[in-house]
């Protein structure tokens, strides 16, 4: 169950993944807020967030998660469900689906490709499950650059939604 590309391996995640992972998302607030992007996560670290921990700690149990490495290290990761967060007001797709709860890499190796190889191996595992759907949602703010990544990777934006003011958009791809 492994994938290389750009010297990227994939293994399965598990809950010994939880702190790096909870790393990862502390990195990506720090980096984004130095962009002067304060909207998309805000300014809290994820782990200080109040749920950010159990949240991660269900995601590497209750959910499917991969790690990417690059030379043993852990540089980003994905997690996998059957459908979208109940706490969010995206509705099923209405057939079998795979969702992309969570990706994330260390902005430390920015460039490498990591982001596309995890969705990559999420079409391949929704694939392999015989599921025809995968389907992700973001932040849609900023000029749109998170939508247009998830683009660049075969993705084509559907709904739009807000959860107060932050304004998101669900992606999909069919993988068949």
């Amino acid at each position: 169950m492994n994938d290389s590309t750009h010297a990227i391996r994939i293994r399965p995640g598990g809950p010994a993944d939880a702190p790096v992972v909870l790393d990862m998302l502390d990195s990506a607030v720090a980096w984004m807020n130095a962009r002067g992007n304060t909207e998309q996560w805000g300014t809290t670290p994820y782990s200080q967030k109040p749920g950010g921990v159990a949240r991660v700690e269900r995601y590497m149990t209750e959910n499917v998660p991969y790690i990417a490495e690059s030379d043993g290290t852990p540089v980003g990761a994905l997690v996998l469900d059957s459908g979208p967060s109940p706490q969010m007001p995206i509705a099923p797709a209405g057939e079998p689906e795979r969702y992309v709860r969570l990706l994330v890499s260390d902005r430390q190796y920015a460039g490498l490709g990591i982001g596309a190889a995890l969705l990559a191996h999420a079409a391949e595992e929704t694939r392999r499950a015989g599921v025809e759907l995968l389907r992700v949602d973001c932040w849609a703010g900023g000029g749109g650059e998170l939508v247009a990544f998830y683009e660049r990777n075969g993705f084509t934006p559907t709904d739009r939604f807000l959860v107060d003011a932050w304004p998101g958009q669900v992606l999909a791809r069919r993988v068949a």
